[in-house]
């Protein structure tokens, strides 16, 4: 059984939900940023954790896609044409979406107050308007990533959920069905219900 630490009203989720997907059992610790249950897994006190035979897996992307190669699903196979595409927009979503909502919420409610600088959020919002048109354009199919659900999928997801609670606006209809669709599946149910 795998043991998760953190909350799953953050990257925590990408974590939980994968672990829904494959069907895996685990057990979760709820533990927050910078809580002493976090800084005992991650001496940097970042969340998810994943512990798995005693040793600390960090990093929500490095977790998922450590859970999708060592069970065989959410991903394509390494090596393969398939898996670049993959690597490519779960590299894309990253940079572009994670990063610029990451940015935004350090200085909204990270960072000390006297070094958050509120007014960089407009550049953001306008960064991330632009990121959305890329990030679309790589929608061909009923997946981002291709014919099949993967951790791409994952990401997406949640930084598009990310996106409406942190008030940046996706103007994709297509991304906005795609969200409705992700966050139809039963493993997102599930973990939607213990964030509540």
């Amino acid at each position: 059984m795998y043991k998760v630490i953190g909350f799953p009203l953050t990257r925590t989720f990408r974590v939980l939900w994968a672990l829904e997907e494959l069907g895996q059992a685990y057990e979760l610790t709820p533990a927050k940023p910078q809580s002493d249950e976090a800084r005992a897994a991650n001496p940097s006190g970042k969340i998810p954790v994943l512990i798995e035979s005693g040793e600390s897996i960090t990093d929500s992307i490095a977790i998922i896609t450590y859970l999708a190669d060592k069970h065989g699903a959410l991903t394509a196979p390494a090596g393969t044409l398939a898996r670049a595409k993959q690597d490519s927009i779960t590299n894309m979503i990253n940079d572009e979406m994670d990063a610029i909502l990451w940015a935004a919420a350090r200085h909204t409610f990270v960072l000390p107050e006297e070094h958050r600088v509120p007014e960089v959020k407009t550049s953001l919002r306008w960064e991330f308007s632009n990121s959305i048109k890329r990030v679309e354009s790589r929608l061909t199919d009923e997946f981002i990533a291709g014919d099949q659900f993967t951790i791409a999928d994952i990401l997406l997801t949640h930084c598009l959920n990310w996106a409406r609670g942190a008030n940046f606006d996706v103007e994709s209809e297509a991304l906005l069905d795609y969200g409705k669709r992700m966050r139809a599946r039963p493993a997102f149910q599930r973990v939607a219900e213990l964030a509540k």
